[in-house]
């Protein structure tokens, strides 16, 4: 959401996903066998692409779900700054890095996963639309995009959904924790043991409530800011409809903010529903004895948090993770492009 994931959604899948779907937009047979292979091929760079660029800015990532979820009663981390030196005073070197493995775990499923589906979903829905008399010749439009990158997201969050609730839990363990995850299949295990298969998707409700804004304007946000620079050619820009790498990073940063923005205060009480029942909560959560709020539901998250907190609340850890944005998304698109390179896969930097 807000997910996981532009961060999670880097500008270059963006980039990859709206390519495959103008090109079956256009009326392009089924893929070859060569096509297949490319596909395969973008996949992996993707998924390198992803486990990078979140490797680059795990630090932030953590401090900004210790934010989320740290208790009113005993503030530990206080700012972007103060709480990344409170980590690395307390924890160390490895502390800025805790439950980055499980967050790289679920990259690769979670991008092969949105990429077959926003191309299946943008056929589907261009299809859908083209119905309607007057459509035949319809395009990808905003909305259109925004409905097919929904779908993508949904369907991607909810296939990876317990990785996420397990690297959330392994995040926010402290040392001084009362009980340890060993490792994702440990937390896997312990969570299914102790709290049933129901509690890996805890607050999965308002992750897929997030991801319609989140993962939608992601795509399209991205894609009409490239398509009104081709058009309308405003700072100077060529003729071309070719756009640089640093005007498609600047779009995929555009649309990485405000997606994030507004989908923020859902990825909170996701991140706070997703602790409730933890019976060994970090000492991070339940500080100086004081137990955390437990919520019944989103509703009830939301009320709670705002209630005790103040609306300020449904908006801890923004700054660390606008700050991320930008840096994770140039690392992404790099790395894909390289990565790609070596496999050998020709890139079309162009729509």
């Amino acid at each position: 959401m807000a997910s996981e994931d532009v961060v999670g959604k880097t500008s270059a899948t963006i980039a990859n996903l709206a390519e495959e779907a103008k090109i079956a937009s256009e009326g392009v047979k089924a893929p070859s066998r060569h096509a297949l292979l490319s596909i395969c091929k973008s996949l992996v760079a993707g998924g390198v692409a992803g486990g990078v660029s979140r490797t680059a800015v795990a630090p932030l990532e953590r401090l900004k779900i210790l934010l989320q979820v740290q208790n009113p009663h005993a503030i530990k981390y206080n700012g972007t700054v103060q709480g990344l030196k409170y980590i690395w005073r307390t924890e160390g070197f490895r502390g800025l890095f805790k439950g980055n493995g499980t967050n790289c775990a679920r990259i690769v499923p979670n991008s092969a996963v949105k990429f077959f589906s926003y191309e299946e979903a943008s056929k589907g829905i261009l299809w859908l639309y083209r119905q309607q008399p007057g459509n035949e010749d319809a395009e990808l439009t905003p909305v259109l995009r925004l409905g097919a990158g929904a779908c993508a997201g949904i369907i991607a969050m909810s296939a990876t959904y317990p990785m996420d609730l397990v690297r959330g839990r392994l995040t926010v363990q402290t040392d001084k924790s009362p009980s340890q995850y060993r490792g994702i299949a440990h937390a896997l295990a312990t969570v299914l043991r102790e709290e049933g298969p129901r509690a890996l998707y805890k607050g999965w409700l308002p992750s897929v409530i997030g991801v319609v804004p989140y993962v939608g304007l992601n795509f399209a946000v991205y894609e009409s800011l490239k398509d009104w620079l081709v058009k309308s050619r405003p700072f100077g820009l060529t003729e071309d409809t070719d756009l640089s790498v640093i005007t498609k990073l600047a779009c995929g940063a555009a649309a990485g903010t405000v997606g994030q923005t507004v989908a923020y205060p859902l990825d909170v009480i996701r991140r706070r529903m997703q602790m409730v029942g933890w019976k060994h909560a970090a000492s991070v959560v339940t500080a100086d004895g004081k137990s955390a709020l437990e919520y019944t539901g989103m509703v009830d998250a939301f009320r709670k948090t705002v209630r005790y907190e103040g609306f300020g609340a449904l908006y801890k850890g923004l700054v660390p993770n606008s700050v991320k944005v930008v840096p994770s998304i140039a690392i992404a698109f790099v790395s894909y492009e390289v990565v790609k390179d070596l496999l050998g896969v020709e890139m079309r930097i162009s729509d």
